[in-house]
């Protein structure tokens, strides 16, 4: 019999009636290795998430490499950033690749008709982008254009990334000044082939992808993992037609959920300034997350029973109204602790599904949506979402322990009732156990006692992240209104008693 070894959590709600609520941890029974793509970035060519966010140029007066911010690939460094996906999101879909590349200054300038009709010079192509991902060392996701686009023309683009030979893409691409073929990890068909990829069916888009997935070819050494454009939101009918349909060429398919506060895309709420009743609201619509997941893996369960298929959900996180007085069509809206909380909540969500979930890709990188870093001219401020992805560090590539909670309190505002408590653990590759507790009331703290069961005393050694107001942020003025600060308690009579604060997120080893 395997001896086990148990970490049991018993927490109750400060001076109120919740019941008492018991967490545990069963280090005996490893699950799944939780991939480090599920902290995948993207980014889009959108507002300035790109263009001044990242890309500056190499003549400009902003300290760069290869024309890419030092400041911000510097920050994002510290993320382990594992993997971009780029150029979209919708841009993918009227991205042509030949357009992006040899001298920037004589590629064309063409309009982006999906965010804000400005003027799109092409300054960042395919080069730029790698250069980007080695900057980070990051794995690369390109959106492959469906749309405007022909086999073709993606077939193309693939052989001009990855040929070896001396064919004429391949040598065109030595004469742009890259002699070795790229790494190509993840290919995509398309994107949101429903709406803005095309207002397709399921079942006509599936025809599309076994046809274009056929000629996209590569040297047998260089095949990427290939995506097809899944459904969003309740729409299960695309996992489903997708799984089954769809039996060779295919690795993942994509799933895109935001988290809207008032569930309605015409007016969603700020980001700023709410009151609680919306801060309830974005904890429930975030926490949705784990039931329209449970019900695609379920799809694919049935049609794909190896689990060859991953579940993408490669575009996720907060949507409000955009910030007054800035252009509708750049998507920049300000980053709260609330929006940490809604993070570390998800990563509990992809963590519990990581047999299925391979890959997430948080909308966006820099300035747009729900942002690492916030940028203005030389001026850059790391957000509240940055702080609780650099905590989640030790997760990438750990192997998932089971999590039992019961008795969970819940948190309520109206009707809108959450669980207070979301735990995940996981055992990291330098073989400590791990633990994340977020704590969605934003008024009440919870005791966490910390019985390590067969270990003796213990103690826990990381980082809490909380702050006074609901919707703290950091601006340029005050750049660390909002930061993890340490986080450490010893156990006393084999027992580790802790707090967590209202409205936090902890994320500590446990030893």
């Amino acid at each position: 019999m395997i001896k086990r070894t148990i970490l049991a959590l018993s927490l109750a709600a400060c001076g109120s009636a919740f019941a008492q609520v018991a967490v545990t941890i069963d280090t005996a029974k490893p699950g799944p290795v939780i991939n480090k793509n599920i902290y995948g970035q993207f980014a889009e060519h959108l507002g300035t998430g790109i263009y001044e966010g990242m890309w500056v140029g190499p003549e400009s007066s902003i300290p760069n490499t290869k024309g890419w911010r030092n400041d911000v690939v510097g920050a994002l460094k510290e993320l382990h950033v594992p993997l971009v996906r780029w150029p979209g999101g919708c841009f993918a879909d009227e991205y042509h690749w030949k357009d992006g590349i040899g001298p920037r200054d004589k590629r064309p300038v063409k309009v982006n008709t999906n965010w804000g009709g400005v003027e799109e010079n092409n300054a960042v192509g395919t080069h730029e982008f790698f250069d980007l991902a080695e900057l980070l060392g990051a794995e690369v996701y390109v959106n492959g254009n469906l749309g405007t686009g022909s086999n073709q023309e993606m077939s193309e683009w693939v052989e001009y990334m990855t040929s070896d030979s001396k064919s004429t893409l391949a040598e065109l691409r030595r004469k742009n000044g890259r002699d070795k073929p790229w790494k190509l990890d993840y290919f995509a068909i398309g994107n949101e082939a429903w709406g803005c990829g095309g207002n397709m069916t399921p079942e006509h888009y599936a025809n599309l992808y076994k046809n274009a997935a056929a000629f996209v070819r590569t040297p047998p050494n260089a095949k990427p993992k290939f995506v097809a454009s899944g459904g969003h939101d309740n729409d299960m009918r695309w996992t489903d037609v997708l799984s089954k349909q769809i039996k060779h060429n295919i690795d993942g398919i994509s799933f895109h959920y935001y988290t809207i506060p008032t569930g309605k895309w015409e007016v969603k709420g700020a980001a700023t300034g709410f009151k609680e009743d919306q801060w309830a609201s974005t904890m429930k619509n975030t926490l949705a997350m784990d039931k329209l997941i449970r019900q695609n893996t379920a799809l694919m369960d049935k049609n794909d029973p190896q689990k060859k298929i991953g579940l993408y959900v490669d575009e996720w996180g907060t949507w409000y109204d955009v910030e007054p007085g800035t252009n509708a069509g750049f998507l920049y809206q300000q980053n709260s602790l609330r929006d940490a909380v809604v993070a570390a909540l998800n990563f509990n969500i992809f963590h519990a599904h990581a047999d299925r979930v391979r890959m997430t890709n948080i909308a966006q990188m820099v300035n747009v949506l729900q942002a690492m870093i916030l940028t203005d001219k030389n001026r850059m401020v790391l957000t509240p979402t940055y702080h609780a992805f650099r905590m989640y560090v030790p997760f990438q590539d750990a192997t998932a322990l089971p999590v039992a909670i019961k008795n969970n309190g819940k948190y309520s505002v109206g009707n809108v009732a959450v669980p207070q408590v979301s735990a995940s653990a996981a055992r990291g590759k330098d073989g400590k156990v791990y633990l994340a507790l977020v704590n969605t009331n934003p008024n009440k703290a919870v005791d966490v006692t910390v019985n390590v069961a067969g270990a003796g005393a213990g103690k826990a050694v990381g980082q809490v992240l909380t702050a006074a107001a609901m919707d703290a942020h950091n601006t340029f003025a005050t750049p660390d209104a909002v930061k993890p600060a340490p986080f450490a308690a010893q156990a006393s009579g084999g027992k580790l008693t802790v707090q967590l604060p209202a409205k936090s997120v902890v994320v500590t080893s446990v030893e």
